[in-house]
């Protein structure tokens, strides 16, 4: 009998208001959405994202064919002149025909160039690398080589001479060769010698990128559709935003933005994957869907753009179907529901006078007993339970704050250590008279990427560096400790400050598998002689001030970031400072500096403001120029550590003119003692 009445309620409860409510909303309801689901997501998803992903794959693979049957024929041409020079030695005249008919024969050809080994061709010159190209209507004949075009160190020259094969290098702005934006393909070829196969030089041939930009530019795809062209890097060889061709990377993008997945997409394409993705928001300015395809000959890869709103246009049309079939199905649904309403609203309007007051926070309210067994009495035993919820989510809360406080406590903490390893106090050598030193670092974050350094070599040596990791936070932090002991541990008073560098960069390079790498300054002055031997990682050029002269950019030898390539070569320059010269380092947190109407401080602004600054103390240089790079940025919020060091080289004059000061001194009181003026 107990059994058959809690039965009875069991099937009394579920026919209250759940009853009711299915038999004349839920019924309504499904029979109209499902009508509306089942037409637009059948018809849009079907249709739609079917033939849009077969158009944009027929595109991209037409237009992936199109630039490879270009790039085979320029592949031709040096491949064939290449073989022939391993075997028969030309004299210079047949030599310049046969690369004149390369570029007068091909059309797609700019320019070709045969670079023969230093002093390989003529052992009186040091190069010879005859070089035609198109100008306007004619092709025009120079020389490459001397001492602002060293091509050896070019990549077109010096990687197939690594590899030991043909390759095309990555695009650049050929300045002292064909002055335009090109890549290049170069074939090596070897010549026996010594009873061995010695490498002899390259055949080049160069491809302007202004063919490029134009076929990319007639590939369209609906209205506002685009493709793109990276190269083996992520480069972008062509967009149509012109700010981004050779200045930024598919992973320099996803880097800024904190993509992990755009950087993906990224690594398949320049591995020569092939695929239909959506990308995100920021990368065009609206949702895209994207199908990218390689070029296997030169390992670039292409992306074409699909808008999404374009995409979906049929999409939207199909939505105001459903629209105007839901306002009708919607108009039965007021009508059933202000029928039934009057029935199950009484009690709800009890219920919820009792819960504005939990809305205000008084937690402790008493709700009304409601027994009715339908869903307004589990309805009160849900808000119940949710007192008691609310109840513990507040304690948790409390407890959640506070470790969000230590939590903000250990980040002020990890800034202390880290501006425990820089150098702060000042001066630092006050026993040293030949020079003053001053540096600083206002970090964007808790804990920036920034660093600089200066330390005693010996007792007439200066060592003093300035550094910048990509990125920020933490991981910045740590790459910048790790570098700068590394620095440290490596230096010496003995060592080639450029060899210094390789062995750093090595050990940055192992096993960094987050991609970070770091622009690095440093240099050696003699504050006794006041020469500087200097080398660079990829670091903004310094500022010399002379005194009495106007300011001048120091010339910097060229060198890769720090933690890219292992082997990367640095090279060490000399100079000479004068006393009373001044030299200004920094970091781009500087001249990239953004105000609010997104104007950066510039290079240029930061060139005129310190030449009002020369013969000043290195802190007062630092904190005025740091000054206006503030104020320049006004109420803008920081982007990116401001980092500076300004060196002040003052010689041996003031040290001779305080000795020859003391002598004279000195001489008066002996003088004075004798005639008894003093006691």
């Amino acid at each position: 009998m107990k059994s058959f009445m809690q039965g009875a309620a069991e099937k009394n409860r579920k026919r209250g208001l759940a009853f009711k409510l299915s038999l004349f909303i839920l019924a309504s309801t499904t029979m109209i959405f499902l009508i509306a689901f089942g037409y637009n997501y059948g018809e849009s998803r079907y249709l739609v994202m079917k033939n849009v992903e077969e158009n944009a794959k027929n595109l991209a693979l037409s237009t992936s064919h199109q630039i490879e049957n270009v790039l085979r024929g320029v592949d031709d041409a040096p491949r064939y002149l290449a073989s022939s020079l391993e075997y028969i030695d030309c004299s210079d005249k047949e030599l310049l025909k046969q690369i004149e008919g390369i570029v007068k024969l091909n059309p797609d050809i700019f320019g070709s160039t045969v670079a023969f080994e230093p002093y390989s061709r003529d052992p009186r010159r040091q190069y010879f690398a005859p070089y035609y190209c198109r100008d306007m209507d004619r092709l025009k004949l120079s020389y490459l080589g001397g001492k602002g075009y060293h091509y050896p160190l070019w990549d077109w020259y010096l990687i197939p001479r690594e590899l030991g094969a043909p390759a095309w290098s990555e695009p650049y702005f050929d300045e002292g060769g064909g002055n335009v934006v090109m890549s290049t393909y170069s074939v090596p070829f070897y010549r026996n010698g010594g009873g061995r196969r010695m490498f002899a030089g390259v055949v080049t041939a160069d491809m302007s990128l202004d063919w490029l930009k134009e076929t990319m530019a007639k590939v369209k795809i609906y209205r506002t559709g685009f493709a793109f062209l990276i190269s083996r890097n992520g480069v972008f060889v062509s967009h149509p935003n012109k700010d981004m061709i050779m200045r930024e990377s598919i992973f320099s993008v996803a880097e800024n933005a904190g993509d992990t997945e755009l950087r993906e997409i990224g690594r398949k394409m320049i591995r020569g994957g092939e695929g239909f993705v959506s990308v995100p928001e920021y990368f065009t300015g609206k949702k895209a869907w994207m199908y990218y395809a390689p070029l296997p000959s030169a390992g670039w890869s292409i992306g074409v753009v699909i808008p999404g709103d374009e995409l979906f246009a049929d999409v939207r049309n199909l939505s105001w179907i459903v629209l105007v079939i839901g306002i009708g199905g919607f108009a039965f649904l007021f009508f059933v529901v202000t029928s039934i309403s009057h029935k199950i609203t009484r009690p709800l309007r009890r219920l919820a006078e009792t819960t504005s007051e939990i809305a205000k926070g008084n937690l402790d309210v008493d709700l009304p007993c409601e027994r009715s067994g339908d869903e307004v009495g589990e309805l009160t035993e849900s808000f119940e339970n949710m007192q008691a919820a609310l109840k513990e989510y507040i304690a948790n809360l409390k407890e959640a704050t506070a470790a969000k406080e230590r939590m903000e406590s250990e980040l002020k903490i990890a800034r202390t250590i880290q501006m425990s390893f820089l150098p702060k106090r000042f001066p630092p050598f006050p026993e040293k008279k030949e020079f003053d030193i001053f540096a600083t670092l206002v970090p964007a974050r808790e804990v920036g990427g920034d660093l600089y350094d200066f330390f005693l070599l010996d007792e007439e040596k200066l060592f003093f560096a300035i550094g910048d990791v990509s990125g920020k936070g933490v991981p910045a932090a740590l790459f910048m400790a790790a570098a700068k002991i590394l620095m440290k541990g490596s230096i010496s008073r003995d060592v080639d400050i450029a060899e210094t560098l390789a062995r750093v960069n090595r050990e940055l390079c192992i096993e960094n598998e987050a991609t970070m790498f770091l622009t690095y300054f440093c240099g050696i002055l003699n504050f006794r002689t006041g020469e500087l031997k200097y080398s660079n990682a990829g670091h903004n050029p310094p500022l010399l001030l002379r005194a009495g002269r106007k300011p001048e950019w120091l010339p910097l030898p060229e060198g890769i970031f720090l933690g890219v390539f292992e082997e990367s070569p640095y090279l060490t320059y000399t100079t000479r400072l004068e006393p009373g010269d001044a030299l200004l380092l920094y970091t781009d947190g500087v001249t990239e500096a953004m105000n609010s109407g997104e104007k950066v401080y510039t290079e240029e602004r930061l060139y005129e403001f310190s030449g009002a600054l020369a013969n000043s103390h290195p802190e007062h240089m630092v904190r005025e120029i740091v000054a206006d790079v503030q104020h320049f940025a006004g109420d803008a919020p920081q982007s990116d550590d401001i980092t500076m060091l300004a060196l002040l080289y003052r010689g041996e004059q003031l040290r001779a003119g305080k000795a020859e000061g003391a002598g004279r001194e000195k001489g008066n009181r002996e003088g004075r003692t004798e005639r008894g003026d003093l006691p």
